[in-house]
């Protein structure tokens, strides 16, 4: 119940603080096993980074996440997330041109993608298809890991043993051979892994930007590797290796989320920022709101990313200053930003003019290792890269709801662009412009009529997904897909299993376990834990 004043008087068993699409997940969970739930979402709309929103009349931009390929087919099916409005419409092809003229297209038709490679190595077009099986395999190895909770190593709780030894039994399952190849990955920059298998640079290259995205390494960074297979790991209804697009942009992923949380019960509030987590003797007791409201709950779950949650939203004074030091170290590192389009008829590319199904797909702005190499080295020094990476789409040509009729939208993701700057984070404002110029500028060599249709254009740096989104130094994943950041290491050791040194304050985001993108397992796999203790 509430006072006069519209104060709440009742204690909640769940509050979630952060309404993007893990929150919502964990919400949906526990409002479906009966717990009475309250999401806080500081914004007007829901979705976090996962979100769609109509920037300019009658254009609707997936503003920062803008592909589906990670979302947990048994989430879909848990939640019936169709019944409630998502659909995911195919992107099954790669584009990229280069700076020669040439270009290489990569399409669901296995012996058009072999001619295309063939062009650039007869050798690689008759190994791709091997190498697509491999990474196949090794999907479907990790698949088990990032759908489970991860046992903690450090612990000899009879559960946590059972745990050990079923994760521990699931890497014997590989043989020498398989257990080789997989630490490989772990360890390996991307362009040194896939050159074990291909020799053109042209293909290479596009491919290895997979082990990038997100993260502040370059393409011969140790470790990429892995961040290329956890890309690689897209499945749609079961089938692997794919990516599409959420009919309506993202935020349509979030909207089918929320409408099932509602329907099992719980409430949703936007526009209700949250000041600081309430803690009494060391438990998380509720929160307090941005204008003093204070709201009571049994437990609270942080949607937010690490060090929001524990510097911010807690508080220094209420955690151990070992843990707090871990947390200070927990790298986060944003590295990527994002501009949107709205234009008024398609880009032109030099090397395949016209429409056609390249356009259909993701576009790769990838033209060498070395560029790539060069981009990354200057973000090492504080500067956004004069000629950055990109990875653009064009949704509405598959989903022609997000433009007005004969207009399109265009979505760039951009690397690198570093938060911190030389002249400092706050210094970004006066160069987002530049930024935006830069882009359209390396995009234009490609395709020349490009900046002649854009009517309108949204800049956004990594500064500006930490102020209007959240993201704490602007990343996209709350934090490093780094070796030393994964598995039961994610946040910190000892705290993987979604629970917090605060009695009662849980995570449930990106943070932790099993990493970034729209995936909603570690709002899922948050919501076990949580029921897993409440039954206990």
């Amino acid at each position: 119940m509430t006072t006069a004043t519209g104060r709440e008087t009742r204690t909640r068993d769940v509050i979630v603080v952060g309404g993007g699409h893990n929150g919502l997940a964990c919400a949906a969970y526990l409002a479906k096993a009966g717990l009475d739930v309250l999401v806080l979402e500081r914004r007007h709309v829901l979705g976090g980074a996962a979100v769609t929103e109509e920037v300019f009349p009658g254009f609707k931009f997936s503003v920062c996440s803008y592909v589906v390929s990670l979302l947990r087919s048994w989430i879909v099916r848990d939640l019936d997330l169709a019944r409630h409005g998502l659909r995911i419409l195919p992107l099954d092809s790669t584009f990229t041109p280069f700076p020669d003229g040439r270009s290489l297209f990569r399409g669901v038709d296995p012996a058009e993608t072999r001619r295309e490679i063939a062009k650039f190595s007869p050798r690689d077009a008759e190994v791709y298809p091997e190498f697509g099986r491999l990474m196949v395999e090794q999907a479907r190895f990790v698949k088990p890991i990032i759908d489970r909770r991860v046992p903690d190593p450090g612990s000899l709780a009879p559960r946590e043993l059972a745990d050990a030894l079923r994760f521990a039994g699931h890497f014997r399952s590989l043989g020498p051979e398989g257990l080789a190849r997989h630490l490989k990955m772990l360890t390996m920059s991307a362009v040194d892994f896939l050159s074990e298998w291909f020799e053109a640079e042209q293909l290479i290259g596009p491919m290895s930007i997979s082990g990038i995205i997100g993260t502040f390494l370059g393409i011969r960074s140790p470790g990429t590797a892995y961040v290329l297979l956890h890309h690689y790991m897209g499945e749609i209804d079961g089938s692997f290796r794919a990516w599409g697009l959420a009919e309506g942009g993202t935020g349509r992923v979030s909207l089918a989320l929320a409408s099932a949380a509602r329907a099992y019960g719980a409430e949703i509030r936007t526009e209700a920022s949250t000041a600081e987590v309430l803690v009494e003797a060391e438990r998380a007791v509720g929160v307090v709101l941005e204008d003093g409201e204070e709201i009571r709950a049994r437990r609270v779950v942080s949607a937010v990313d690490p060090r929001r949650t524990f510097l911010g939203l807690v508080g220094e004074r209420h955690l151990e200053p070992e843990f707090a030091r871990a947390i200070r170290r927990y790298k986060l590192r944003g590295s990527s930003g994002k501009v949107n389009l709205a234009l008024d008829g398609l880009p032109d590319f030099v090397s395949r003019p016209g429409d056609g199904p390249h356009l259909r797909g993701d576009i790769t702005i990838a033209p060498s290792i070395d560029s790539l190499e060069r981009a990354y080295d200057e973000a090492k020094y504080g500067a956004f890269s004069s000629e950055p990476f990109m990875d653009v789409v064009i949704p509405s040509l598959t989903d022609p709801t997000v433009a007005p009729p004969g207009k399109h939208v265009m979505s760039i993701f951009v690397q690198y662009a570093p938060y911190h700057l030389k002249g400092g984070a706050e210094t970004w404002p006066e160069h987002r412009e530049a930024f935006g110029d830069a882009v359209l500028r390396t995009l234009g060599r490609y395709a020349p009529n490009l900046e002649d249709r854009v009517l309108h254009r949204q800049v956004l740096t990594p500064w500006d997904l930490e102020q209007e989104i959240g993201l704490t130094e602007g990343n996209i994943f709350h934090g490093e897909l780094s070796l030393e950041q994964l598995a039961f290491l994610r946040p910190v050791p000892g705290y993987a299993r979604y629970r917090t040194p605060i009695r009662d304050l849980w995570m449930c985001a990106s943070g932790t376990h099993p990493g970034g993108g729209i995936m909603a397992a570690p709002g899922a796999l948050a919501a076990r834990e949580i029921l897993a203790e409440n039954a206990s």
